[in-house]
């Protein structure tokens, strides 16, 4: 049996191997496929790419120098631009615009050349790069919205392998330093790899059959999904099947204990996350909607790797695995003093007092998500700045008086007239300026006054929406789309937190058979959530200098949280309740579920942590903040929640925890021999 297990799995890498190779290539990075299709600023992205041409690529060079430029330095320019014209297929007569000082001249250019294909888009901005080339103290930089979206496209690229191979590294140290063993580390090792492979194969086949949006950042979280959950559940599995060798002689009979003992915490556990997971199906945003069901897979490759190929491989190897530490059937572990039996212990002394002081501490840092700065803008959305945004910055600077990125609005060509002239009179608008039509619509560029992503510029394009949606016109652009996601963001908090909750709490219920015990653990996850968003808004802004917060962090932080951190809620009270299954008093229930599992949480909770926070070395913002939350709340959970206060509440409540089932209403009898040590009653 176990043989035939492993070699199904071979066949299905065989089989799915050249489909997860294919992954990378279909995430979608640019903002607007981020945005839902109602969204105001998709209307516009599609139709452009409907205009004559298809879409188009915008690029701003930008001439500067100190002290002012040179006639030298204009020749410089113009010599550049005419050789970008006589390589590339441009939209008009690129036109200089000087600054009022003189330092800077800037050339809007603009080419439906690479049209759509992501790759012909960066070869067209690279090869504006080479030509446009620093000299003699000119600075030249290349910047606008095709410029940023290859930036951020070249980081894409190259985040998926170094976020595996990250990942897999601080696992591997994680899993030697826990297993003491030169060999047991590399089996659940090498299965998380494999489940991360079927993942990436499921997640292009979810594209290609049902037109999923994926992102780079949801391939980045599934990716870290897989091995940190899977490696969660392989510590779980390993810990039960190292305890059933001492009590069965056959690995194989040892292995079906364990997996019948831990299997319905470990279904449950991967239940929760991919029911919450799935709830961001109901998101508007394209990014969250799509993040659901490929996180979804990404947990599901890892269970079924876990609950199948594992125990596979560790059955064929034996109990020589585990060497030095190889537990001998009918062998009794070594009796220790167990760290989280004593920390049970101390807090069940005065369990009310560490309740509340445990509450107020939380609640005290999640006050400081008051200090939560607002959207960041795409000029702050990178950690070390790119020339896309160094040019940005040169132009806010440099033209105070007008924007430097137009915001697009398409209107119906026959009334582009009126919608031009509508645009014109409407309050912050520098200028506007007509461009192409076809298929019935007239694109019109316009400049307002205020810098790009600033509140003045937001109140400039909701005017322009309210006086131009009666002649049929949509207001776009990459300033709109930072306004559609925000919008949206906010819209999809408020559908999803209620979803998620519900999900988890059914799933809880029907594992507990309690009403009680899922409030608890739900009430605690969303205290470690707000815990855990508040340290962040200590430490973004005034430490980090982040200039704002990612729109979609409070939400995926609060699915990732709540879904993982009840993860640990669920292996805790699963063992408590199969303590008090036995007749053993809620006390000594809780403390030994704590003894138990104290040990394989903390190991769960360090991996999980440890593989988000690899997030934080990327040069994305928002991914940086992600990996920071979840990993602070991940280490909150496990270290102060599930210690002090899910043991100190359940003994407070005593059989109450389990009201109203059956449990509630059971006998209680006493069952402590002596602190962290428990006997059943006779």
């Amino acid at each position: 049996m176990p043989w035939a297990v492993v070699g199904l799995w071979l066949a299905a890498l065989v089989v799915l191997g050249p489909l997860a190779g294919k992954f990378a290539g279909i995430q979608q990075n640019r903002a607007v496929d981020y945005l839902p299709d109602s969204a105001d600023s998709t209307q516009v992205a599609r139709i452009q790419d409907e205009l004559p041409g298809g879409e188009s690529t915008d690029l701003v060079l930008v001439y500067h120098r100190g002290g002012g430029l040179t006639d030298a330095d204009r020749r410089t320019a113009a010599e550049q631009i005419a050789e970008v014209r006589g390589a590339y297929d441009l939209a008009g007569e690129p036109r200089g615009v000087p600054s009022k000082d003189g330092s800077t001249l800037m050339y809007p250019v603009s080419s439906t050349q690479p049209g759509q294909d992501a790759e012909a888009r960066d070869a067209f901005v690279d090869g504006v790069r080479d030509i446009a080339e620093d000299g003699g103290g000119l600075s030249v930089e290349v910047g606008g919205p095709g410029a940023l979206n290859t930036d951020m496209n070249k980081v894409f690229e190259t985040l998926d392998a170094t976020l595996l191979l990250a990942t897999l590294g601080v696992v591997t140290v994680l899993l030697v330093l826990i297993y003491r063993s030169p060999f047991l580390w590399l089996v659940p090792l090498a299965v998380a790899g494999v489940a991360a492979a079927v993942s990436m194969a499921a997640g292009y086949g979810l594209h290609e059959l049902f037109d999923v949006t994926v992102t780079g950042q949801s391939g980045g979280v599934m990716t870290v999904l897989v091995l940190g959950a899977g490696t969660d559940y392989a510590l779980l599995l390993i810990s039960r099947y190292r305890e059933e060798l001492r009590r069965h002689e056959r690995p194989y009979d040892a292995m079906s204990a364990a997996l019948r003992g831990c299997g319905p915490a470990v279904l449950a556990s991967s239940g929760t996350v991919a029911a919450g997971l799935l709830c961001l199906l109901a998101a508007d945003l394209n990014s969250s909607s799509g993040m659901g069901p490929v996180g979804m897979v990404g947990v599901l490759a890892a269970l079924v790797a876990m609950t199948t190929l594992l125990p596979a491989v560790l059955v064929l190897l034996g109990r020589r695995v585990f060497w030095p530490l190889i537990p001998a059937f009918g062998s009794e572990p070594k009796v220790r003093r167990s760290l989280f039996a004593a920390m049970g212990t101390s807090a069940t002394r005065r369990p009310a007092a560490v309740l509340v002081g445990g509450g107020v501490l939380l609640g005290a840092l999640a006050l400081g998500t008051l200090n939560l700065s607002g959207s960041i803008k795409q000029e702050d959305s990178f950690t070390e700045r790119p020339e896309s945004i160094t040019a940005m910055q040169t132009l806010a600077r440099e033209y105070p008086e007008r924007s430097s990125r137009p915001v697009t609005v398409i209107a119906p060509a026959g009334k582009a007239a009126e919608v031009l002239d509508r645009a014109r009179a409407t309050d912050g608008v520098a200028e506007a300026v007509a461009g192409r039509s076809g298929s019935g619509w007239t694109e019109i560029a316009v400049f307002a006054t205020a810098p790009p992503e600033t509140p003045a510029e937001t109140r400039t394009i909701e005017a322009l929406r309210a006086g131009l949606d009666p002649e049929g016109a949509y207001v776009g652009g990459p300033s709109a789309q930072q306004i559609d996601l925000a919008d949206s963001e906010s819209r999809d908090r408020k559908v999803i937190v209620p979803l998620v909750l519900g999900a988890v709490f059914v799933i809880l219920v029907g594992l507990l058979r309690s009403l009680v015990a899922p409030l608890l653990l739900l009430a605690a996850v969303v205290a470690v959530w707000g815990a855990a968003l508040g340290i962040g808004g200590l430490v973004f802004e005034p430490v980090l200098g982040f200039g704002g917060t990612d729109p979609g962090l409070g939400l995926l932080s609060f699915v990732f949280l709540v879904a993982l951190g009840v993860d640990y809620g669920i292996f805790l009270m699963h063992r408590m309740r199969e303590e008090s299954v036995k007749g053993v008093e809620p006390e000594a229930a809780a403390l030994a579920a704590l003894r138990t599992t104290g040990g394989v949480i903390a190991s769960a909770g360090v991996v999980l942590a440890a593989t988000f926070a690899v997030l934080t070395t990327l040069p994305m913002v928002g991914l940086v903040e992600l990996g920071f939350v979840i990993a602070v709340g991940v280490l909150l959970d496990t270290f102060l929640v599930r210690t002090y206060l899910v043991t100190t509440a359940s003994v407070l409540l005593r059989r109450r925890v389990w009201w109203p089932g059956r449990l509630s209403r059971a006998p209680e009898l006493p069952a402590v021999a002596e602190p962290g040590r428990v006997r059943s009653p006779a």
